[in-house]
């Protein structure tokens, strides 16, 4: 037990090491990056340092695989180099029972990224989309899906219309059952627009069965209001910028996730890149033990041997070959070409085993 606690002291430690220095490395250069966007735009350095701030947790949760790695081979080539490992070996501890400490303290620390990080992230990155937007246009377009239906706001010279809808088509270019309530410039409503079916076109929403009501002050709105077959509202609004409105998977905390996805699917929406997403994250603390098994795997012996170069250098490259068929499994999840579970689960299950026949090739064979 006490060899149990020194392993994982010393795996923590290093993990917490290297994940500050990628932390202050990270943010230097989101920082530069942040700066050069905005150099034309009179932005203040408080706020740039802001949007790298909020930044950041992404960021870090991005590269959480990579540290992983690194903390192993860290960590097992300093027990190597200090005859550590043999001296364990030669007390009767194979490899797989000094990894215990290891491969417990990853886990803990891929349940906390899902249940902790997780959330820091989807907050952060919502407030720095938000951010960036109105400090690169001054405007944003935000799209949400409540269980009252969709709500979408469009900007520009005129002003502010909100747009609300009971659901839409899959591809985001039909919505029924739509009001329109715009501001002018000073923020007061000018007119409520309500319409049976709107139609994204270039340019405008091209809407059926219509009824107008002006809301100016001292106006009767009911006795100044048209009624239209067709009528066109003008937009800047594109089917990509509706889509994109989505934000990332990421930008909605776990815990808020399944009721998204039931909302997004009750609007007419595919939740399916969500649904790719909320598997992915649930298998992202076995992901992380794969890593570290990885790392350990071509670092677990004693450097007179040789070729320590050579093995760290495989075991990153390992490393970023199976992370980048995760992605690619995540890619033909959303795109439904494989099911939900086989993208989310089978690239962890598969490098989990990859790694631990490695390492009892290295122990017995």
């Amino acid at each position: 037990m006490i060899l149990h606690r020194y392993f994982a002291r010393r795996f923590l430690v290093t993990f917490l090491g290297i994940f500050f220095v990628f932390f202050l490395l990270l943010a230097l250069v989101d920082l530069v990056e942040q700066l050069r966007r905005f150099a034309a735009d009179g932005i203040g350095f408080n706020r740039i340092a802001q949007l790298t701030l909020l930044n950041l947790p992404r960021a870090m949760s991005d590269i959480l695989p990579l540290i992983m790695i690194l903390s192993a081979i860290t960590l097992f080539l300093s027990l190597a180099r200090s005859s550590e490992l043999v001296v364990t070996r030669a007390a009767g501890r194979s490899a797989l029972i000094v990894l215990l400490a290891p491969v417990t303290v990853a886990l803990v620390i891929g349940g906390l990224a899902v249940a902790i990080l997780n959330p820091i992230v989807a907050v952060t990155s919502k407030q720095y989309a938000g951010l960036f937007d109105s400090y690169r246009s001054g405007v944003t377009d935000v799209l949400s899906v409540s269980p009252e239906g969709l709500w979408l706001r469009q900007g520009g010279d005129e002003g502010q219309t909100v747009i609300r809808a009971q659901r839409a088509n899959p591809e985001a270019t039909i919505f029924y059952n739509v009001t329109f309530l715009t501001y002018d410039a000073e923020g007061g409503p000018s007119r409520r627009i309500e319409a049976d079916q709107v139609t994204l076109v270039p340019g405008a929403w091209a809407a059926n069965g219509v009824k107008i009501w002006p809301l100016e002050l001292n106006t009767n709105a009911e006795a100044l209001s048209e009624t239209h077959a067709t009528y066109m509202i003008p937009s800047d609004l594109t089917q990509e910028r509706i889509r994109d409105s989505f934000g990332q998977p990421d930008a909605i905390s776990i815990w808020d996730l399944p009721a998204y996805v039931a909302q997004l699917e009750a609007a007419g929406f595919s939740a399916r890149r969500h649904q790719v997403w909320f598997q992915m994250e649930m298998a992202r603390p076995l992901f992380l033990t794969a890593m570290l098994l990885i790392g350990a795997a071509f670092t677990m012996r004693h450097v007179r041997f040789g070729g320590t170069g050579v093995a760290v250098l495989s075991a990153v490259l390992l490393g970023f070959t199976l992370f980048y068929i995760r992605n690619f499994a995540q890619i033909m999840g959303e795109n439904g070409q494989i099911p939900v579970i086989l993208a989310a689960w089978t690239p962890p299950v598969a490098s989990l085993l990859l790694a631990l026949g490695l390492l009892l090739n290295m122990e017995d064979g």
